[in-house]
């Protein structure tokens, strides 16, 4: 498995302009971000890369954590890790978090503890802010993520890949071991930075919501 743990340096967040959650003003010291990459075929088989963050108050940056499956072996081991992150972001206080169209990750990450007999659940720790759903909400229309960035002035550095061909990818990977070995390592890469792109892009979206949404939901 590929484990990857990134500093990312950002601009300090304005309390002012960032989401309102009912009555908090701001969350985001008690909020992760995160986002999977992930394989279904009729039912959720496995986590591709799971992409988490929070905001680094005393350093001024993103810590990001991601872990990125590389065989069959790996789909257990990646479930763990992701128990093992949650676990130790309850501990730092963490009580929120942040996504894009969540309930899709939920329900596979859920799922899949439960085959594995993992007992955890999510929702029983952390209370879910969709920032798909606070759009629709405000904007009565929906959205996908990529559109929701250009509304925010976020361009990506390293392209878009479809949720497809993440798909065929991870369906390569676990059901090929040597197969990982044959991907180049710029495809690894693109993968990871992709999955990432999307975790800073929720923390970059929640904490400058009311730059483009004035009123708060």
């Amino acid at each position: 498995m590929i484990e990857r743990i990134n500093d990312i340096c950002v601009e300090k967040p304005s309390i002012e302009n960032s989401l309102k959650v009912g009555d908090n003003e701001c969350i985001i010291k008690d909020a992760v971000f995160f986002d999977l990459e992930h394989y279904i075929y009729k039912k959720p088989i496995c986590i591709g890369v799971f992409g988490s963050c929070f905001y680094d108050y005393k350093n001024e940056s993103l810590k990001v954590t991601q872990y990125m499956i590389e065989n069959k072996k790996d789909v257990k081991s990646i479930l763990k890790l992701s128990k093992q992150y949650f676990k130790a972001m309850i501990e730092k206080g963490k009580r929120y978090i942040v996504t894009f169209s969540g309930n899709n990750d939920f329900t596979v990450i859920n799922y899949l503890f439960k085959k594995y007999n993992l007992e955890f659940n999510i929702q029983d720790y952390f209370t879910s802010i969709d920032l798909q759903k606070q759009y629709e909400n405000k904007i009565h229309k929906s959205i996908g993520l990529k559109a929701l960035e250009k509304e925010f002035g976020i361009t990506r550095e390293n392209g878009v890949i479809s949720g497809s061909n993440l798909a065929k990818t991870f369906s390569k990977i676990v059901k090929d071991s040597e197969y990982i070995n044959r991907m180049p390592n710029i495809k690894k890469q693109k993968i990871l930075l992709y999955n990432e792109q999307d975790v800073v892009s929720l923390f970059d979206i929640y904490t400058k919501w009311n730059d483009v949404f004035i009123n708060s939901i």
